[in-house]
């Protein structure tokens, strides 16, 4: 259904990484794909798999930044309205790239939470169609079609590395990659401050953590406590779940940039924060997913010169 709509992004091997890790080493750029991650796939799906008639009346989402820019330009491109409601942790650069799209923007409250009591609200009394980021059956299966292009260009890969928040990427990864290959191992990667989804695991159900500032800030946000799909598949499918500090996200955007050429944010990066890190036991032939790159650029020219690890200014 979203061939036409996305990128069919590069894999590519990285030689640094390989060398350093004594195994092949591929990058999956997916913060190549159109609006700068990721999230376009999902929200693609998801959009286009509504009703026509509830398309028409709009869609509205909670959005940490890229799915809201994500669904954005998938709403735009179909002529829908669309509302992303957003937290004061979202930074600037994603509040504007999302309004610079066509869409309504609603910021409240600290956190994704309070974004989501707005997303109910507008969702009720307008009949507007809610798309979460995801915790949603198409949304997964649509961040699925990366898994399904993983098998196809690495049929004999071993170990998928993922960034991991509210499970909706990784879910639809280890769906299509274990379908096929049961033996791959997932490995999802999350910062270390409120990381919802790891919280989630370890207490064996969906709870509430506070969400913080982190240089991995489209990792921030809870899974949902009525979650339906994501924290289950996650659960039952994922190998390991390891974090990473707010040191070694910049260690990676720096490593990415002046050793790949690529540009990503810190949730982008966490991947390979985590290979460096020697997080990854046995990792075999291994592929990373670079899943963004909607950084502000005065931030990531801070961070590429050396300076220290702070959390991202909105």
């Amino acid at each position: 259904m979203i061939a036409g709509h996305v990128v069919r992004t590069p894999l590519v091997p990285t030689i640094t990484l390989s060398n350093d890790a004594g195994v092949p080493v591929h990058l999956k750029l997916e913060h190549q794909q159109v609006t700068g991650s990721f999230k376009l796939r999902g929200a693609a799906n998801a959009l286009l798999s509504l009703d026509p008639e509830r398309r028409a009346r709009g869609v509205v989402a909670a959005s940490t930044g890229n799915f809201g820019r994500a669904l954005a330009f998938a709403a735009s491109q179909a002529g829908v309205p669309a509302v992303i409601c957003m937290s004061k942790l979202v930074p600037g650069n994603k509040v504007e790239a999302i309004r610079a799209l066509g869409a309504e923007v609603r910021i409240v409250g600290t956190s994704q939470d309070d974004a989501q009591e707005e997303v109910d609200r507008l969702s009720a009394e307008h009949g507007m169609a809610m798309l979460p980021p995801f915790d949603h059956a198409d949304v997964i299966a649509g961040q699925g079609t990366i898994g399904l292009e993983l098998l196809e260009d690495l049929p004999d890969l071993e170990t998928v590395v993922v960034p991991l928040s509210g499970g909706g990427l990784l879910a639809g990864i280890a769906l299509a990659v274990k379908s096929a290959n049961p033996r791959a191992r997932l490995i999802g990667v999350t910062m270390e401050r409120g990381a919802a989804m790891h919280a989630s695991l370890r207490a064996g159900m969906p709870v509430l953590v506070e969400e913080v500032e982190s240089l991995a800030d489209s990792l921030g946000g809870g899974v949902g406590l009525a979650n339906r799909h994501s924290f289950t598949l996650v659960r039952d499918l994922v190998d390991d779940v390891v974090l990473v500090s707010e040191t070694r996200i910049a260690d990676a955007i720096r490593f990415a940039y002046r050793q790949e050429q690529q540009v990503v944010e810190g949730a982008g990066a966490v991947g390979i924060a985590a290979l460096m890190a020697g997080l990854i036991e046995r990792p075999g032939r291994t592929i990373i997913v670079l899943s963004g790159r909607n950084i502000d650029m005065n931030r990531h020219a801070e961070i590429v010169s050396g300076q220290p690890a702070e959390a991202t200014r909105a």
